[in-house]
């Protein structure tokens, strides 16, 4: 496989998309970048100083910060992954809080904010060789991505999986509360101004609501080898 595609995932929340990424791009050799980790880090830097809250966004003071935001992954061989570094700071664990996840999509909203990380997500690809997951990659990041993913699933089948996810690290959370960050996500990243989530035209939709994690990962790889041909 001498030639390099690039490899643009969007869905909704807790669909796998990071899963089946990561693990593409380690079957490929190529860079993953996981774009909801840089807006989960963005929005836990507005949160630690109190520029966004549940009730409040305080937008003006946040612009004038955001030049100061430094992003950057670092793999991690032990994890098999690259972590979320926030101005140097190791901030994977703390980005993927319940806290955070009611945050991101207002602060994902934001078109400051979405201008930063698209211009910073399309330099990452600008090689090609990358998979790359989000919620506008295929539409606004990089519309002419060889190959486009849309993934989907049930909103109960996905806040199964999330509180699944937190419930093993230690979190103390509720399945009520999940599920309604999950839908309340779907709706706010569907209906946000700047770069909704939608599904390219030319996107190849999978909904994994009753898929194996192997079964999705062969469908979508002979995807990719097809591609590749």
């Amino acid at each position: 496989m001498g030639q390099k595609i690039t490899i643009a995932i969007d869905g909704f929340s807790s669909t796998g998309k990071s899963t089946i990424a990561k693990e593409l791009a380690n079957k490929l050799g190529y860079i993953y970048v996981d774009t909801g980790a840089m807006y989960r880090a963005v929005t836990l830097y507005a949160m630690k100083r109190q520029f966004v809250s549940a009730t409040e966004l305080n937008l003006i003071e946040f612009e004038k910060h955001l030049p100061a935001i430094r992003l950057s992954f670092t793999f991690n061989a032990d994890l098999g992954f690259a972590e979320m570094y926030l101005n140097g700071v190791n901030v994977e664990k703390e980005i993927r809080s319940l806290e955070v996840s009611q945050m991101v999509s207002k602060v994902s909203a934001i078109s400051s904010v979405r201008k930063k990380l698209v211009l910073e997500q399309q330099e990452m690809g600008k090689h090609k060789g990358i998979v790359m997951d989000g919620r506008d990659i295929g539409t606004v990041v990089f519309p002419d991505a060889e190959l486009k993913l849309f993934m989907t699933a049930s909103a109960e089948k996905r806040a199964k999986r999330r509180y699944k996810e937190l419930i093993e690290k230690g979190d103390t959370v509720q399945f009520e509360d999940i599920l309604h960050n999950v839908v309340e996500r779907d709706h706010l990243d569907s209906t946000r101004e700047d770069s909704p989530l939608l599904k390219a035209a030319d996107a190849i939709e999978i909904d994994n609501s009753d898929m194996g994690k192997q079964e999705q990962f062969d469908l979508i790889y002979s995807l990719v080898t097809h591609k590749l041909q």
